[in-house]
């Protein structure tokens, strides 16, 4: 019984054994001059001029969930379409489900922004602004005493 395994053993073992082979004979040949050339990270050829960003932007992973939905969409896809004949009915009603599930998340995505590339629109609540509204009339002043240019005072902590 041992002996039809004998040869995937032996494979794993040699795979090993020159695994670590290579990692000691990389350790004691390989020329060591390390510099900060060969410490920074090389993108075609080009020098980063500029320390790259530590977050991605969330437009970034929109992009990434519609890839994984539609990606996802297919792998599913692929064997209804081979067998859609002797699924009959259900098969029909359960691939309507998930197609519902799938445009539902990217009628999500796109609502959340995920293919617009231009730059950012600034949406303008003129409504919650009252035209009436000044400083004065919202900012309530408590412990702070203003003084004027002229040094002047009017005893309230308002500069007169």
């Amino acid at each position: 019984m041992l002996g039809q395994y004998l040869p995937i053993v032996l494979l794993l073992f040699l795979t090993v054994l020159f695994a670590a082979v290579s990692f000691v004979a990389s350790r004691l040949l390989a020329p060591r001059s390390p510099n900060d050339r060969k410490a920074a990270p090389y993108e075609c050829g080009i020098i980063p001029g500029r320390e790259t960003p530590e977050r991605f932007p969330v437009r970034f992973f929109l992009v990434a969930m519609i890839f994984i939905v539609f990606d996802i969409e297919i792998i599913f896809f692929y064997p209804w379409a081979i067998a859609h004949r002797g699924l009959g009915l259900s098969g029909l009603v359960a691939v309507l489900l998930f197609s519902a599930a799938v445009f539902e998340s990217f009628v999500y995505l796109i609502g959340n922004g995920a293919l617009e590339w231009g730059p950012v629109k600034r949406v303008r609540h003129d409504a919650a602004v009252s035209a009436t509204r000044t400083t004065s009339s919202t900012i309530r002043r408590v412990g702070v005493r203003v003084v004027g240019l002229e040094g002047r005072d009017d005893g309230r902590g308002f500069a007169a």
